[in-house]
């Protein structure tokens, strides 16, 4: 390390981590001197604003909350699919959609892809997966698979143990690791945590819910849920810290997509692709600290890679490293973060491509004569029971019917002031006043498709799936 950079490392310790030991700062230190471990913490379908860090005032997160007190925390982090295997892919690779192949949800990346496996296992790196995975090939995402935490995200249990995490943090301390943890609370089906600690009658709906007595019931088991996912990050961070590994590592939390609710997952709005951000990392991230940068998840590889000295071709990623912004150079990453989603095989083929900029979401409906339908929300009894109880109130209830309505029957263009309007309830679209920001918007998202070279609305078929598929079988 150069003086000027000691220097600067010193000073930024000095501001962060005042009333430390000597042991301690030694320690720092030489962590400096280190490649980081790296540690990243997934969430499954939590909605980024049921959070405390972002407004949510349901249920309380405290060791999300201190972590983000550590750290630095994205108030403007986004995905490009609210889905889990293509946003996890995205993560993973550095690549849009369409680049990695994973458009759809269930399907799997092209063989060529390289993911975080591959240009950290080149830096001397184990990579290692505990929990949830939702990627394919295993050629393409050979992680080590590390026991503890469940891996079935429908069939789930309130079971977990930190053993394994321990020991593959502690194998080799000369060795650096990067660790995913892909928790899989808060995903359907609600079954863990205690719903009684939330009174239903005191639970604040967000306004894209019809408020009935099983949509209190159901949102208290989710929220449930949120309250296990704080527990487990809690456990995993003091292993983390007993393992003496904590000062030299990065850790990463990020909430993903939005819960599986009407407006959040398999959407493109708001609250399906923005995702909660934290980024803790000693002696290097200055804690307590907040930025409006914004961010996509095809951003974090390249952010890492630089972070650990790893070299690449700035063609190699769709993304681009924010780690100026984690160090307090920058404040601003990028000037758009896009959006998209095919249907199938989850529900009636319904292409939808996006765009939003620092405050306006432009939403572009490729088949919009068709009705919305997405099988697990709205036929999946066990999923997601309030659908029917909405169904049944809407014959009577306008507010309700409107709901459902703005869900199944879209337009072909959505414009939202996402920044006043967070939950996306009224389409500016044709508003006279905001003409000249659409067309901006509907220009830049016409760039990023062709630059992607994606066809638009054919690739949301069964043709187009089937090949990249896990598991289905064509129709």
């Amino acid at each position: 390390m150069s003086k000027i950079d000691r220097r600067s490392f010193m000073r930024r310790a000095a501001g962060v981590m005042a009333g430390v030991s000597l042991a301690n700062w030694a320690r720092l230190l030489a962590a400096q001197k280190a490649k980081p471990n790296i540690l990243i913490i997934l969430a499954d379908d939590a909605t980024y604003n049921d959070l405390a860090l972002y407004g949510g005032q349901n249920v309380k997160t405290p060791n999300i909350d201190r972590l983000a007190e550590q750290g630095m925390l994205f108030t403007h982090a986004y995905l490009t699919i609210a889905m889990c295997a293509p946003c996890r892919t995205e993560l993973y690779t550095g690549l849009y959609p369409v680049r990695n192949g994973v458009c759809w949800n269930h399907s799997k990346a092209l063989p060529q892809t390289r993911s975080i496996c591959h240009y950290l296992g080149s830096m001397d790196y184990r990579v290692g997966v505990a929990g949830k995975l939702d990627v394919a090939p295993e050629k393409v995402f050979p992680f080590e698979k590390v026991e503890g935490f469940e891996s079935n995200c429908v069939a789930k249990t309130a079971d977990y143990e930190c053993g394994g995490i321990k020991k593959f943090i502690q194998r080799d301390p000369k060795q650096p690791f990067c660790l995913v943890l892909g928790l899989v609370v808060p995903h359907v089906v609600w079954t863990v945590g205690e719903p009684g600690h939330f009174p239903l009658k005191k639970i604040k709906l967000p306004p894209y819910l019809a408020d009935t007595p099983q949509t209190r019931q159901d949102f208290a088991r989710y929220l449930a849920e949120i309250e296990v996912l704080d527990r487990q990050v809690g456990d995993i961070l003091t292993t983390l810290e007993k393992s003496g590994q904590a000062d030299n590592t990065m850790v990463i939390f990020s909430s993903e997509q939005g819960a599986q609710l009407p407006g959040c997952k398999w959407t493109n709005y708001e609250c399906g692709l923005h995702t909660g951000f934290i980024v803790r990392w000693p002696g290097r991230v200055k804690p307590g600290t907040r930025t409006d940068a914004l961010i996509q998840y095809a951003d974090v590889l390249p952010t890492l890679l630089e972070a650990v000295g790893c070299d690449f071709e700035k063609g190699d990623f769709d993304g681009s490293s924010f780690l100026d912004v984690l160090l307090g150079k920058k404040e601003q990453h990028r000037e758009y973060v896009y959006g998209m989603h095919n249907n199938i095989p989850e529900g009636t083929a319904y292409p939808i491509r996006a765009v939003r900029d620092e405050r306006y979401r432009y939403i572009r409906n490729l088949t919009p004569e068709r009705l919305y339908i997405q099988k697990y929300v709205m036929g999946f009894a066990n999923h997601n029971p309030y659908w029917n109880s909405w169904m049944f109130l809407s014959v009577n209830n306008k507010k309700t019917y409107d709901l459902i309505h703005r869900y199944m029957v879209r337009p072909a263009e959505e414009l939202y002031d996402s920044e006043q309007d967070p939950y996306e309830m009224k389409n500016l679209a044709d508003d006279p006043g905001y003409q000249d920001i659409k067309k901006h918007l509907s220009d830049e998202l016409d760039k990023w498709m062709r630059q992607q070279n994606d066809p638009g609305a054919s690739l949301d078929t069964w043709d187009k799936f089937y090949p990249s598929s896990k598991w289905y079988k064509k129709p």
